[in-house]
């Protein structure tokens, strides 16, 4: 790490650069996926998905897992289901109009 921090400063110039490095450092929203195996809808899901992917980080929960049984309970009938950083987002289907919506209302929101 202190090694690399040379090359760091080499690159930024100025007092203001370095504000803006170390302050714009966004963490990537986490878009969750309820799903099950097999699932063909989640699989076609995750294909409509992949343009989207540089914008968040999927984590996939297997909701047939014995740790996973509220989701099981709650989802059985409606993978998949996808929740945007713990809020629900969607089912059955990607709706690629509501995933633009609110991960522009997340880009908007301050660091």
């Amino acid at each position: 790490m202190l090694r690399l921090l040379p090359k760091v400063l080499h690159q930024i110039k100025t007092p203001s650069q370095i504000i803006r490095t170390s302050c714009s450092q966004r963490s990537l929203p986490i878009l969750t996926l309820f799903t099950k195996d097999p699932c063909p809808l989640c699989d076609e899901a995750k294909e409509i998905l992949e343009p989207y992917r540089h914008r968040f980080v999927l984590q996939e929960v297997d909701i047939t897992l014995p740790e996973n049984t509220v989701w099981y309970d709650r989802y059985k009938y409606d993978i998949p289901v996808f929740h945007l950083n713990g809020q629900f987002l969607m089912m059955h289907r990607v709706n690629t109009a509501v995933l633009e919506k609110r991960l522009a209302k997340l880009d908007k929101e301050p660091v």
